[in-house]
């Protein structure tokens, strides 16, 4: 059976409500998200798993390469990529991220980078780039067919396709096991390889293995943060603490949840279609 893969990237966007969120739909509440996460930010600074996608992700990368980077967010990737390239240009629909980065290439010294306000799905202007990248970026990209022509449209050698992936933290996998409605992911990079798929696109994809560490001061904050996905309104917390407590271990008057998870790089060279 033939599965339209586009629609089904759209469909996926609602909610367990049936609703599209607000962030997804609405530019002013996610130019307030973006707002107070820089505000909170202050500094440029990397999360930490991104050191072993850059180990895949840089040697993609030439020298002589005029880069556009689509959705940066704070530059978990933006800075590592300019010192590797001859330029690097962003473009992100967020006015807080756009000073940001403009703010934090003065203080690093970074003089390759170009910065752009606007969206990248309905960015009407027709430049080239070497290198089309973006990471975690198509979350609010409603027609993800029309983003990732319009990525190979503007690459003349790579288009780069990034996304962290599942799985998700294994206490909510246990406990949807036993019965429970737990608001799992709806899109993964299955999906953005099958729709490159539908639309004639043959991606290399390669998986990096990455883990995560949470850090809570009390337990309570941990049963906090770790219940936020069940969506039953009646629950065992007596259950739901006891499988959580095969997971997190307390050291030093501090509760450590650590759970693995991926990221996948789907990359192609740029093909007429």
């Amino acid at each position: 059976m033939k599965t339209n893969y586009i629609e089904f990237w759209r469909q996926s966007m609602v909610d367990h409500n049936g609703k599209v969120p607000n962030r997804l739909k609405d530019d002013a509440a996610e130019e307030a998200f973006w707002s107070s996460m820089v505000e909170r930010k202050k500094q440029h600074k990397a999360d930490p798993y991104t050191k072993q996608v850059h180990q895949e992700l840089l040697p993609l990368l030439n020298r002589e390469d005029h880069v556009l980077e689509i959705g940066p967010g704070w530059g978990n990737y933006t800075f590592d990529i300019a010192k590797e390239v001859r330029k690097l240009t962003c473009i992100d629909s967020s006015k807080s991220i756009i000073s940001f980065l403009a703010s934090q290439a003065y203080e690093k010294g970074t003089e390759n980078m170009d910065l752009i306000h606007d969206k990248w799905e309905s960015e009407t202007k027709r430049d080239k780039y070497d290198v089309v990248f973006g990471f975690n970026c198509y979350y609010r990209m409603i027609d993800i067919g029309h983003t990732l022509l319009k990525m190979n449209e503007s690459a003349t050698r790579l288009v780069i396709v990034g996304m962290t992936t599942g799985p998700e933290k294994p206490h909510y996998m246990e406990l949807e096991k036993r019965g429970y409605t737990i608001n799992l992911r709806k899109r993964d990079y299955i999906h953005i390889l099958n729709v490159l798929y539908q639309l004639g696109i043959l991606a290399d994809c390669k998986i990096v293995k990455l883990k995560s560490k949470k850090i809570y001061s009390t337990y309570e904050e941990m049963i906090r943060d770790n219940t936020t996905k069940i969506l039953d309104e009646q629950f065992s917390y007596d259950e739901v603490k006891t499988i959580l407590n095969k997971y997190v271990v307390e050291k030093e008057g501090v509760f450590e949840y650590e759970y693995p998870f991926h990221a996948a790089l789907m990359y192609w060279n740029p093909k007429e279609l």
